[in-house]
């Protein structure tokens, strides 16, 4: 099987949260769909390792904020890449709380719609929660940021707990490339990093040391060669 033709699916990025008595957490999304228009439904799948996933099944509740096409890197990666289990990654973001005390996030996002949890079912290492849709507004307009963008335009990643996970070949090239152990984000030396002020054609032991992973933001020691 061409495990490849999984990327032609279509997907969003989004950030679902949730809360466990006083305490907030949140993570990106990918697996997210409309169910049903009356009553609205939304399902989204989430690995039961995850600690949104603990409280959303203890809190019943959950919001789902749509990420516009030019949300940072660095954003996606404390919501993809940093578990709340050792971050607090609402404390530098904008958010407020909804009508069903979850978390609506305020910044790179274009709406929200806001769930409670009518059904759920098992399926291996996610669960599916089916939520019906209590509230939802359009925060700005834009264009939503999908999974092939961030993918093929972002040089984005899933981590291995995402349902769209693939391991990925190795590619062949003349220089050598360096993949971050947190999110798994690879450093081509051929493309650079613009954004954090690396020029296409710098080699990885020639970036400074005080460069981190535009995704997760960890240190450049936090970086193995690709073998």
């Amino acid at each position: 099987m061409n495990q490849q033709v999984l990327y032609l699916i279509s997907y969003g990025m989004y950030i679902v949260s949730s809360k466990k008595q006083n305490l907030l957490n949140g993570q990106i999304a990918n697996t997210v769909f409309q169910i049903t228009s009356d009553p609205k439904t939304i399902g989204i799948s989430i690995n039961r390792e995850n600690l949104t996933h603990e409280f959303i099944s203890q809190s019943k509740v959950f919001t789902l904020s749509i990420l516009e096409q030019e949300t940072p890197m660095p954003f996606i990666g404390t919501f993809g890449f940093k578990s709340g289990r050792d971050t607090d990654k609402f404390a530098s973001t904008q958010y407020r709380l909804g009508e069903n005390g979850a978390p609506i996030i305020m910044e790179n996002a274009l709406g929200y719609l806001e769930c409670e949890v009518i059904n759920q079912l098992e399926a291996g290492t996610h669960t599916l929660f089916v939520g019906k849709v209590t509230q939802g507004e359009i925060l700005k307009e834009g264009i939503p940021l999908t999974y092939e963008y961030y993918h093929a335009v972002k040089q984005g990643k899933s981590p291995k707990t995402a349902p769209t996970y693939i391991k990925e070949q190795k590619e062949e090239t003349t220089m050598k490339k360096y993949v971050c152990t947190v999110c798994g984000y690879i450093y081509d030396p051929e493309k650079g990093d613009p954004d954090g002020g690396i020029k296409p054609g710098t080699s990885f032991e020639a970036i400074p040391e005080d460069w981190v992973c535009p995704v997760c933001g960890v240190a450049k020691s936090e970086f193995v060669e690709v073998k």
